[in-house]
């Protein structure tokens, strides 16, 4: 028996609870087989009454349940766009902690949206193409940004410049140029990987004026990505400093009707044993 969760990091915003359950429940129609929506983090402190009366759940206390109900397989379907720290370090360490107490139950983690090292996969850059020609005005190129919250691990931020040199080449002449972006950074040199920042790259002479689109890598909206976040107080402050700019954000990634297309093959690769992020065995009876 096994158990499969579509986990995300995690926000104290319902509207990321929402969005992860939405397309939790779309991949299982798709598969077949029940896939639950779990953070690994935070979201269990969002009031029920907030999430239509069912709480929401973190990976840790709902893979333990699933081992309890006779689950000894448990799959984690990573809603991230790449190896965050969140998945390399913290998931492995707590689900050690389940395997301690079920030892016969095996974890494993399917990989991101973004598998740097498998098939040269289009489909993402693809889904943001559609994102930005939904948000270029008529008759007038744009110039588009790719922005992302910004990491602390360099594999990440090339997961971004990846998608930001795909995405370039789709739209190709639709568009002036792509530039990617971070919304924010660590200070110090050793995280200047980060650079440009939104707010800086808006104030450059190619981007203080006329239309820009801000493709969103953001999957769910929350603290950063939602209604009023922190990318739309960013925009407006541009804006504010710069007349003649429009800035048009487009919908997030999560939104987009082909991510789960993406993740069931991310899930079929792992269920296969072909392509995974991490593996961590039952532990033998006599272990």
């Amino acid at each position: 028996m096994r158990a499969i969760f579509l986990v995300d990091n995690g926000s104290l915003r319902p509207q990321a609870t929402h969005s992860l359950r939405r397309v939790a429940a779309a991949l299982s129609e798709t598969l077949g087989e029940t896939v639950q929506a779990a953070s690994l983090l935070h979201s269990n402190k969002i009031p029920a009454e907030e999430v239509d009366g069912i709480p929401a759940i973190t990976l840790g206390p709902a893979a333990e349940r699933s081992a309890e109900a006779g689950a000894t397989e448990i799959i984690v379907l990573p809603f991230f766009f790449g190896p965050s720290k969140a998945l390399t370090g913290y998931l492995p360490e707590r689900m050690a902690a389940l395997q301690a107490r079920f030892l016969n139950v095996s974890v494993r983690v399917a990989q991101p949206l973004v598998d740097e090292l498998g098939n040269n996969d289009l489909r993402l850059a693809a889904l943001l193409a559609d994102h930005v020609r939904a948000q270029l005005p008529d008759r007038q190129a744009a110039r588009v940004t790719l922005v992302d919250h910004g990491s602390p691990l360099p594999e990440v931020t090339a997961v971004r410049n990846r998608l930001a040199g795909q995405l370039s080449a789709l739209l190709a002449d639709d568009v002036r140029c792509v530039a990617a972006a971070s919304m924010e950074r660590r200070d110090g040199d050793e995280y200047r990987f980060n650079e440009p920042l939104l707010e800086r790259l808006l104030d450059t002479p190619e981007f203080s004026s006329g239309h820009v689109v801000l493709a969103m890598l953001f999957l769910s909206p929350g603290r950063h990505a939602g209604e009023g976040g922190d990318i739309a107080e960013i925009c407006a402050a541009a804006e504010q400093r710069h007349p003649g700019l429009r800035v048009r954000p487009t919908a997030l990634v999560g939104e987009h009707p082909a991510i789960v297309d993406i993740l069931a093959t991310r899930l079929r690769q792992a269920l296969d044993g072909e392509r995974f992020l991490l593996e961590m065995p039952a532990q033998p009876p006599n272990a």
